[in-house]
């Protein structure tokens, strides 16, 4: 994963346990990508969209998180709404995020999760607070 960060992001098991693999961390741009199979399926066979909201939030939250870094502050997600667009039972999807606003107190990011087709999967918009973290 590049960063251009003094520290990457950590993992928990949570993003883990998604399978979400980030390529670049920017404060502008992330991108990332997840092998989606049985392991993500609901009960009918299908992507759950558990997997596609963790994905969107975890890559607008590094993104904002890398935006504020040098301030010393982090991102926290205050909303987060995404949109599932067609239903998948496996493969490969890449995430995609950008800012559509970064401000003093908070942002707003757009990821979009597209399939090996270039069909959008998902798509997500997630409000971030900067804030001081905690000791």
């Amino acid at each position: 994963m590049t960063t251009g960060a003094e520290r990457p992001p950590s993992r928990s098991a949570f993003v883990e346990a998604v399978g979400l693999q980030l390529e670049v961390v920017e404060s502008t741009y992330v991108s990332g990508w997840i092998d989606l199979g049985p392991q993500h399926h609901q009960p009918w066979g299908l992507i759950h969209g558990g997997v596609y909201t963790t994905a969107i939030e975890s890559a607008a939250t590094v993104g904002a998180a890398r935006a504020v870094l040098e301030r010393g502050l982090v991102a926290v997600g205050v909303n987060n709404n995404t949109n599932f667009v067609r239903a998948m039972t496996g493969g490969r999807v890449v995430v995609e995020a950008r800012p559509l606003q970064q401000g003093r107190t908070q942002q707003l990011w757009e990821v979009r999760v597209i399939d090996d087709e270039d069909r959008l999967v998902a798509v997500g918009q997630v409000r971030l607070q900067n804030v001081t973290p905690r000791a």
